[in-house]
């Protein structure tokens, strides 16, 4: 994915859906660990960037936080493709030991 999927890229979710520092990071993360999968490439046939990212979380309900827009879009791919699931936002609720 573009060198984007960063801070500029936490920046353009902030500008597009709000949320969260940490809610961003975390999916600017994931975004970056589909793009590095070659996955969404391979089954869509078009490269992952930002603006592809945007692109697809703003078609998700606008009453949705950007972690449940991501979560959305991540469904949507999984029951077109599969394989999606392992790249969904999830709290999880341990501490460092």
């Amino acid at each position: 994915m573009e060198k984007e999927i960063g801070r500029r890229f936490e920046r353009r979710l902030d500008e597009e859906f709000g949320g969260d520092a940490g809610t961003r990071r975390v999916v600017a993360r994931q975004a970056r660990d589909l793009a590095d999968s070659g996955q969404f490439e391979t089954d869509v046939g078009r490269r992952l960037t930002a603006p592809v990212v945007v692109e697809n979380l703003r078609d998700a309900p606008d009453d949705l936080s950007l972690a449940e827009k991501w979560n959305w879009w991540m469904g949507a791919l999984e029951l077109a493709y599969g394989g999606y699931d392992r790249f969904r936002v999830v709290r999880w609720a341990g501490g460092r030991k």
